[in-house]
């Protein structure tokens, strides 16, 4: 403004302009006005900036476009308090607008003077306005990193301690926001900010109390700040704060502070010592809190005695609480919310996790608490107790206070919750608690678990499902429990599972099954039921633990050649063998499972590996299809049956048994004449016949074409040579007797020269098949002979192998001393002998001789 004019009534100088009063209504008035060298008319436009800016946030924007940012930011910096102060305001203000914080983070000196107003000189209203617009800059990341590479933690903690509320709330709630970021958390101990946020929460403003929770939660995120918080005696202030029912809507952040801090044994140690967790257990529980000591100087001020200040904008200052007294003892308490309960049992689960906190929650008995909370009305409430109860059960005391407690019961009723969360956390805890526990295993039956446990196989919540299985699988190892479950229906329902798309349920489902596939009329309810196919396809997993436990239960189910026979036919062994040739997926369990399966199906087992051990034994049923090639599919002896008659070798079959309306074979050998054994083949001709067209017109069940012959073969065997005592005798005999039955002796070299391809040809024709019971083949060279003398052993224990070689080899290996023993002589261990079947039927050759190898091999 111009001078004023003296009263000599002189005329004024040229120089001088005369006083001018100026009204405007247009934003970019003022806006020039900012560029005035007169601080006076400065500090007025700021000021009308600032009342235009509050009134919304379409005027913030304006304001920018009208190319206000830059003469306010130099306003900031005037040498005028009054001007600062002002331009802080308005630029403060203008904050809230996220295009003007994006037109400030390009300004790289605006942080900076935002700091530089929280300068301890600066009036309350500079500090107010400057907290302001850091808390508003400090939602991006990138001005969160200027502010504390600026050196603004420290300014913004100083904030804390002023005695004017708006500049305590934009202070703690900038510092909220800037411990988002590690450093920000990592610093703010040496900043000393952590005691004046704890004071904060004796604050009369609600929103300030639950911005320093919130910065708390934050600052205790940090290990080195909980151990400064625990020397501050957070725990017991934090649970002094849940105590007041009158500031229960900020209770669950209290509690969300207290988890964070409980995760640390040291704090649980204090809580322990001073009964502060028992007193926290009191309250989420709803019960009288155990008194505790008063401590002096501790007291915290009441919430709310003063009316709203003066400064209250945009509603971001929380109204005034009534004046309100402590509950006198005596006096009923007031139940905490539904929430706060659930983050108390969150903050159990969590702390929970720690073996040693687990240690001393359980000697708090914190499970008290959470079984208590199981019963609440809230589904929310009931799933964090019983998450909470599954942690707490990874504690073996854990496990057996739960159920004198009366845990199981209440748990067990939660499965039937129409709740989701509720049924996988209740299912969650029940499968921890089986888990290594006979008794709450039992527990479980006795509160009619089973069968609903049985019925949540087929739930569709798929984490209920997976849990639900662990419980079972659990109970299985108890014959009573087992038994029970598989009257309930478990095995056949457990193929739902199997189905599933979810690899967490496959997984738990196939250890199930086989845990409750372990007796043969399981087996077969299984089988029947077409999970054998099921278990197969999980084969073919991508999931390590799938195919583990698929594999496994492949090997529970195959121990009766039934089983072994069906995963044969699904391609289960040839999934098995692709399992373990591969780099990336080969298992001991797929590897146990092809053994079992092999050892389960022994045609299927010589087919592939072309050996069959001394503890291999042939039975009926038993048929060589040649060696398997690579890539190829085991079929099964229905599969050769049913084949078109062919050239390739014929398929030897074991199966010692007469037809329905022939004589004993024993009768026979005295009875039976020429045109009697044509008649018993015209019989087999027909059986074969039928056994091919199984399945077609009167579909009959597919049986087995018999072998009368091989059926002589073994009474004879188990007459005459089974009772001799020397095994070394048993063996040449039975070798010579093979050797007989198979067309005698064949001179060395005269090999090529001994026909035995026809008259099997022959066979095949007036079988009208592939298949060849090897007691109708009468002149036969290694492969046959060799499998006759394994299977005609076998029946009369004496122990021998059957290997395969090439070009038609085979050959039988006996254990057995070098010679019989004299008395005094030394005893050496058995010898492997190669039994000759071809040139010197009996005679026993040393397995690593030249002569054997040549056997083997020429």
């Amino acid at each position: 403004m111009g001078k004023k004019v003296k009263e000599d009534k002189k005329p004024p100088p040229d120089d001088v302009f005369d006083v001018v009063a100026l009204e405007s209504r247009q934003a970019g008035t003022v806006v020039l006005m900012l560029n005035s060298p007169e601080e006076e008319v400065q500090a007025k436009a700021c000021e009308a900036i600032y009342k235009f800016v509050e009134k919304c946030d379409e005027n913030r924007k304006q304001l920018l476009d009208l190319g206000a940012g830059d003469p306010l930011l130099q306003l900031m910096q005037s040498e005028d308090r009054l001007v600062r102060r002002n331009a802080c305001m308005a630029m403060g203000s203008m904050t809230a607008q996220p295009d003007v914080r994006k037109y400030l983070r390009k300004k790289e000196r605006s942080i900076p003077t935002f700091i530089s107003l929280l300068a301890p000189e600066e009036d309350s209203v500079c500090h107010e306005f400057s907290a302001l617009g850091l808390s508003n800059m400090a939602t991006e990341f990138s001005s969160k990193s200027a502010i504390y590479e600026n050196g603004g933690i420290e300014p913004l903690v100083k904030c804390l301690s002023s005695n004017d509320p708006d500049v305590q709330k934009n202070g703690i709630e900038a510092l909220a926001q800037m411990m988002m970021d590690y450093q920000t958390r990592a610093s703010i101990k040496d900043a000393e900010g952590l005691a004046p946020m704890l004071e904060l929460l004796k604050s009369e403003f609600q929103i300030i109390q639950k911005l320093a929770l919130l910065a708390l939660d934050r600052a205790s995120q940090d290990a080195e700040n909980r151990a400064a918080l625990r020397e501050l005696e957070a725990m017991s202030r934090l649970i002094d704060f849940v105590a007041k029912p009158e500031l229960n809507d900020l209770h669950v952040m209290a509690v969300m502070v207290l988890s964070n801090l409980l995760e640390d044994l040291e704090s649980l140690e204090e809580v322990k010592e001073t009964g502060g967790l028992k007193r926290l257990v009191a309250l989420i529980t709803d019960q009288t809190p155990p008194e505790e000591e008063p401590k002096g100087g501790k007291g915290e001020k009441k919430a709310g005695s003063r009316a709203a200040k003066k400064s209250a904008k945009d509603g971001k200052k929380g109204g005034s609480e009534p004046d309100k007294e402590d509950t006198p003892p005596g006096e009923a308490i007031i139940p905490t919310l539904p929430d706060v309960k659930m983050c108390a049992a969150k903050a159990i689960a969590r702390s929970a996790r720690n073996a040693e906190n687990r240690k001393i929650l359980h000697e708090q008995e914190a499970e008290k608490m959470l079984i208590h909370l199981l019963a609440h009305e809230s589904t929310e409430v009931q799933t964090a107790a019983a998450q909470a109860l599954a942690v707490m059960s990874e504690n073996l005391m854990a496990k057996d206070s739960i159920r004198e407690w009366d845990g199981m019961q209440p748990l067990i009723k939660l499965l039937n919750s129409e709740n989701g969360d509720v049924k996988e956390g209740a299912s969650l805890a029940l499968a921890n608690l089986t888990t290594s526990n006979s008794t709450n295993c039992h527990e479980v039956s006795n509160f009619s678990g089973t069968e609903i446990l049985v019925n949540l196989l087929t739930d569709p919540r798929e984490e209920a499902v997976a849990n639900a299985a662990c419980v079972l699988t659990n109970m299985a190892t108890e014959e009573a429990l087992r038994m029970e479950a598989q009257g309930k229906g478990v095995v056949t329902t457990l193929i739902e599972g199997l189905k599933s798309k979810n690899t967490t349920v496959q997984a738990k489902t196939s250890l199930c099954v086989a845990a409750f596939v372990c007796d043969s009329d399981s087996r077969a309810e299984f089988r029947n039921a077409s999970g054998i196919e099921n278990l197969v396809i999980l084969l073919h997993s991508g999931n390590d633990e799938v195919r583990r436990n698929a594999s496994w239960a492949i090997t529970v189910c195959a121990v009766d050649e039934p089983t072994a026979t069906e995963v044969c036919k699904l391609g289960g062994m040839e999934i098995l063998q692709d399992i373990q040739v591969s780099g990336t997926r080969k298992n001991p369990f797929a590897e146990a499972a092809l053994e079992r399966l092999l050892d389960s199906n022994l045609s299927a087992k010589y087919a592939l590996t072309g050996n069959l051990s001394s503890t291999n034994l042939i039975e009926n049923g038993f048929y060589d299809a040649g060696q398997l090639r690579t890539g190829s599919k085991f079929m099964t002896i229905e599969d050769c049956c049913q084949q078109e008659l062919n050239d390739k070798r014929a398929v030897l079959l074991v199966n010692a048994k007469a037809a329905e309306d022939t004589c004993s074979p024993v009768k026979s050998r005295t009875q039976r004449d020429r045109e009697e054994k044509q008649r018993e083949e015209e019989m087999q001709a027909q059986l074969l016949k039928e056994a091919m067209s199984q399945g077609g017109r009167d579909n009959k069940p597919f049986e087995l074409p018999t072998d009368p012959t091989l059926l002589k073969y073994i009474e004879e065997v188990t007459e005459k040579i089974q009772p001799i005592t020397s095994v070394h005798e048993q063996v040449t005999t039975l070798a010579r007797y093979v050797a007989d039955k198979m067309g005698g002796p064949i001179e060395k070299g005269q090999l090529t020269n001994f026909s035995w391809e026809l008259p099997i040809g022959q066979i095949k024709f007036e079988l009208k098949s592939n298949v060849v019971p090897i007691g109708k083949i009468k002149t036969g060279i290694h492969i046959h002979r060799a499998l006759l003398f394994k299977t005609l052993a076998d029946q009369i224990a004496v122990p021998c192998t059957l290997t395969r070689g090439e070009y038609n080899r085979a050959w039988n290996e006996v254990m057995l001393p070098d010679s019989d023993p004299t008395p005094g002589a030394p005893k050496f261990p058995p010898r492997a002998f190669i039994v000759d079947l071809i040139h010197e039927p009996g005679h026993l050759m040393k397995s690593d001789t030249p002569e054997a190898i040549t056997y083997r091999k020429l």
